[in-house]
């Protein structure tokens, strides 16, 4: 009987505003003209899938040097400083301090699974409450440029880490291992089942997540950047569709309605893990 809880969060607009647009900006790059003008053919003439669109579109701004190479180094900056939804920071601590109090023997881990770039999330304050982060990743060339992607994640791909998750699949003694997610576990020697996972997200890719821990009986959230108002329409879709369980705005304050729920949903998951417990005990 597992008794870990897993609080699985996509990234931009769900912990920060969007990453990539804000790195693109920093370094004077028109953001509007990169996702309309060099993105967006590619997915409405060509077919491509957003993620690696847009990453293909970064590397071949890089090439072009107008705003200089993108190397890892600028990268990691700006993730070291990007700015983080309201009460971010904290909100891991807190958490963790309310399932040590209430129920020491419950284990509350923490995840990141996001279309994003990994040079930059990993380099933010918060990496290091993540158990495991998995992300878009690229490779460099010898003048130290983004290459080519090495990793995508997008869509369904985002499933495959709640796999990782579910089986223990995490950790750097896991990498270097694509095909040990498909290996087939007994239900009770399961690390994280998917009825233990809490999903918080925002977007389109975020929604195969969302589809897999609600059938499988976990809890999902849906979330909306509060500066960006015409970003809850969408959000409002995932709850008609009955895809997630809540929705809020992207604030993780103390008093902020969706700490409260996420703070509600640990608790009450935690209380049944250790109820369980007991029962199995004796």
């Amino acid at each position: 009987m597992s008794d870990v809880i897993a609080l699985v969060f996509d990234f931009d607009d769900t912990l920060a505003p969007d990453s990539t647009s804000g790195f693109l900006a920093d370094i004077g790059v028109d953001i509007g003209d990169f996702w309309s003008r060099r993105v967006g053919p590619l997915l409405s003439e060509q077919d491509w899938d957003p993620v690696p669109a847009y990453l293909y579109c970064m590397i071949e701004l890089s090439k072009s040097r107008r705003h200089g190479l993108i190397t890892r180094e600028r990268l990691t900056e700006w993730g070291a400083r990007l700015p983080l939804h309201e009460g971010v920071e904290s909100f891991f601590g807190r958490l963790r301090a309310l399932v040590r109090e209430k129920h020491p023997r419950v284990q509350l881990e923490f995840y990141l699974i996001t279309s994003g770039i990994g040079d930059v999330v990993r380099s933010t304050p918060i990496a290091k409450e993540f158990t495991d982060i998995w992300a878009s990743e690229f490779i460099y060339d010898e003048q130290g440029g983004i290459h080519f992607p090495r990793r995508i994640v997008s869509f369904t791909d985002k499933t495959r880490y709640l796999f990782h998750i579910q089986k223990g699949i995490v950790g750097t003694s896991s990498r270097n291992k694509p095909f040990e997610v498909n290996r087939k576990v007994p239900e009770d020697k399961l690390r994280v089942p998917f009825e233990q996972m809490i999903f918080v997200g925002d977007g389109y890719t975020d929604i195969p997540c969302f589809s897999l821990i609600r059938k499988s009986g976990g809890v999902a959230f849906g979330v909306w950047n509060p500066k960006h108002r015409e970003m809850r329409s969408r959000a409002w879709g995932f709850i008609q569709e009955g895809r997630v369980s809540n929705l809020n705005q992207a604030r993780y304050g103390e008093d902020a309605e969706l700490y409260q729920w996420l703070e509600e949903a640990v608790e009450s998951l935690a209380g049944r893990i250790a109820l369980q417990a007991r029962i199995y005990r004796g």
